[in-house]
């Protein structure tokens, strides 16, 4: 899960000491936060240098600055609300910035040797702290919350959902690409009675995905979707195109191709945005999902030409703001269980990452689709599913 890149064009001027905190008043006032801390979704300053970081260095200095105890905030869901409703962030372009940028445009930065990256920094922290976070099925993406009330039940909704789009009969073959600890694959080979093949590139998921499933027809790879080449009947994707790249998209989607039977069905989903850009946030891509990058409508379409044709493209984003709550519900209530372990500013670092999230999708700066993805000529008519 991310938050959008916000793009660079001039750099704001350095600012120092009482003119830095002006300015950021000013700012900030525009949406009704104050510096002070009154309101819920004010920030409360305890060092006076955080606005001259928040200029210096942007998003990457007000996440750090947080993680370091200099500002506090009661509802950081709200904070980031309010800004990202009125695009704050676009008025914050610090020249210091400007290669992290350019290095997500020119470089391929989601190699397959750089894959492994955020399996190692994001997806191997422990499985314990996952399994306290997540429903019960451990399930690392948006819930569906129609006609759901509590974690576990909008999970399994949703899970429900993506076997009900892709028309899931007993007996057929799946590949899950992205995999996690294989909830889908659990659900999909319980209740509908299927076989699946699922890749991942964290050993951690791996390693309990194949406890949590055994006994059912379902196998776990560690590998690189790239390695991939063999048919399926159905093919699904939740929450791993977000790591893929706008340079691999193509490629991505010619594994997708080889791989689905000629009248199967390929179910993605993404988290994404709503314009185009280079790169994540600097503050996740340094301390959250390593060279991550979310997509836009306009990029998957455009790899999905010659390729694929959209059969449907259901947009539930607004959903992954309860789905974050909660998860931030859940890791506050456990936390004590994780408190000497992972230290204090993993927790502020991990309750920015969850918190601001939240907002992001609350502002609807970003969205999460789900598309169902066919190959030319596949006979009949696809039948939309049913709510």
């Amino acid at each position: 899960m991310k938050v959008r890149s916000v793009s660079i064009t001039h750099p704001v001027p350095q600012s120092q000491g009482s003119a830095a905190r002006h300015y950021v008043e000013e700012l900030f006032a525009e949406v009704g936060i104050g510096l002070k801390g009154q309101r819920p979704w004010d920030m409360r300053l305890i060092d006076p240098a955080v606005p001259e970081r928040l200029l210096a260095h942007g998003s990457l200095g007000l996440g750090e600055s947080y993680m370091d105890g200099e500002w506090e905030c009661e509802r950081l869901d709200q904070f980031f609300d309010r800004l990202l409703r009125a695009d704050i962030a676009s008025r914050v372009r610090p020249f210091s910035l400007l290669w992290h940028h350019l290095r997500s445009r020119w470089l391929n930065l989601q190699t397959e040797g750089r894959a492994w990256q955020v399996g190692l920094a994001h997806y191997d922290l422990g499985n314990d702290f996952y399994a306290a976070m997540l429903d019960r099925r451990m399930t690392y993406t948006c819930a569906f919350w129609q006609q759901a009330q509590t974690l576990d039940a909008a999970q399994e909704h949703k899970l429900d959902l993506v076997c009900r789009k892709l028309g899931l009969e007993r007996g057929m073959r799946v590949l899950d690409i992205g995999c996690g600890w294989g909830s889908f694959m659990q659900f999909a080979a319980e209740r509908y009675g299927v076989q699946c093949v699922g890749v991942t590139i964290s050993a951690e998921q791996a390693a309990l995905g194949r406890e949590r499933c055994a006994g059912l027809p379902i196998e776990f790879r560690l590998t690189d979707y790239r390695t991939l080449d063999e048919r399926f009947d159905r093919i699904v994707s939740l929450g791993m195109f977000e790591h893929v790249g706008q340079k691999n998209h193509a490629a991505y989607m010619d594994v997708a191709l080889r791989c689905l039977d000629d009248a199967g069905l390929f179910l993605l989903h993404t988290i994404g945005r709503n314009e185009q850009g280079h790169g994540t946030d600097p503050w996740i891509h340094r301390y959250i999902f390593p060279n991550g990058e979310l997509p836009t409508i306009a990029q998957i379409g455009r790899a999905c030409e010659r390729r694929f044709v959209v059969e449907d493209l259901h947009n539930f984003g607004a959903d992954y703001d309860r789905t974050l709550m909660a998860w931030h519900a859940n890791v506050e209530a456990a936390w004590p269980r994780f408190a000497d372990r992972l230290g204090e500013r993993f927790r502020r670092m991990w309750r920015y990452y969850l918190l601001s999230s939240a907002g992001a999708f609350r502002a609807r700066d970003i969205q999460l689709w789900q598309w169902v993805l066919s190959k030319p000529g596949r006979p009949g008519v696809y039948r939309r599913w049913a709510s």
